[in-house]
């Protein structure tokens, strides 16, 4: 691993046959750690997601923000767009960070949960039910959960979907959605927040909102 920022490691992840590049932060004390899970055309680099996971560590939760596809994938998506939308393949990448991080020294004894946006939060929803007894606690942020399909009844653990108040397509999806996991599930609508939670204190208001769910179940 190499250092980059201020105690944030970046590491290579082997997710099945391919190396995803991802960074690592394990705040002292961390009790969980929270894989993120990012939305389509996006990286481990969004500035959103990454706003959310340093709330996350100031309540003591590790995070590993990583690249769904290889940099060559990327390439192919962005001219395309072809993978981004490709649902299963996301979620094969989420279980394959899963078993990675299980093997790693500081995941030891550490409780695991994803943090899903867009569609990623459908790839993390399809990921849990791959890997049940290991992700305890799952958020969506503006998420797509309907396009985890079939595997919505099969998700056991505890979902908290947040989604803006002017988002109001995706608010009926979630809706539906949440209907459907048979775990504890929670909708938060946040007030004045469009899809991409980009109205001043909306986003903030997301990430305590996360934090609290993942402090709740991660511990």
């Amino acid at each position: 691993m190499t250092q980059h920022g201020k105690g944030t490691e970046v590491i290579t992840i082997q997710a099945g046959d391919v190396m995803l590049e991802g960074n690592l932060s394990v705040p002292d004390g961390a009790q969980g750690i929270v894989v993120f899970v990012h939305g389509s055309g996006s990286s481990r680099f969004s500035p959103r997601n990454q706003f959310v996971a340093d709330q996350l560590h100031r309540g003591g939760l590790a995070t590993v923000l990583f690249d769904l596809l290889t940099a060559e994938e990327d390439a192919i998506d962005r001219r395309t767009r072809e993978l981004r939308f490709d649902i299963d393949l996301l979620a094969d990448r989420v279980v394959g960070a899963t078993d990675w991080l299980l093997q790693q020294p500081f995941a030891a004894e550490r409780s695991i949960g994803y943090f899903g946006s867009s569609t990623g939060a459908a790839a993390a929803l399809i990921a849990s039910t791959r890997r049940p007894k290991v992700a305890e606690a799952i958020v969506s942020r503006g998420g797509r959960p309907d396009l985890a399909g079939p595997a919505l009844p099969e998700v056991q653990a505890p979902t908290l979907l947040i989604v803006g108040g002017h988002d109001e397509p995706v608010i009926q999806m979630n809706r539906q959605a949440m209907q459907q996991i048979p775990s504890e599930a929670s909708l938060e609508i946040v007030p004045g927040a469009s899809h991409l939670f980009e109205e001043p204190g909306t986003l903030e208001k997301a990430a305590h909102l996360a934090r609290d769910w993942f402090r709740q179940y991660l511990n």
